[in-house]
């Protein structure tokens, strides 16, 4: 994998990614931004939350559950001192479908904090990762 950040004017930055795809950042007014993009550690959260939810989707049908929506909501705490990493995330999923099992919404989400989601997985080493899900029916 290869990414890029090249600067653009002030503190704005164009993100690529080696797949073609790119995503603009900036930092807040208070550091010469412009506020005209993500900030970078929020396109870290972002990523945590497609991670997962990729996850959890994937193996949910591959169990054949009926699956018509999911959202992965993050919050998270930093550090106080540089390095300001994350110290906690807590992530809420909402998982939507026709259905559904809660226990195996509950494995899949284990499944994916555990073994499959790099991204959490690298994120925990620094922060504590909690989590809660809410599982509702679809018509």
């Amino acid at each position: 994998m290869k990414a890029r950040a090249k600067l653009i004017e002030g503190m704005a930055f164009l993100g690529e990614a080696g797949s073609g795809h790119g995503v603009i950042m900036d930092g807040a007014p208070e550091y010469g931004g412009r506020n005209l993009g993500f900030r970078p550690m929020e396109l870290l959260l972002v990523g945590m939350a497609g991670c997962t939810a990729f996850d959890v989707v994937n193996i949910l049908r591959k169990g054949r559950e009926d699956v018509a929506d999911c959202v992965v909501e993050v919050s998270a705490s930093r550090a106080d001192e540089d390095p300001k990493v994350f110290t906690t995330l807590h992530l809420v999923y909402r998982v939507k479908g026709r259905n559904l099992s809660p226990a195996k919404v509950e494995r899949a989400i284990s499944l994916s904090k555990e073994k499959y989601c790099s991204a959490s997985i690298m994120l925990g080493k620094t922060a504590k990762i909690t989590h809660e899900f809410h599982v509702e029916a679809s018509e």
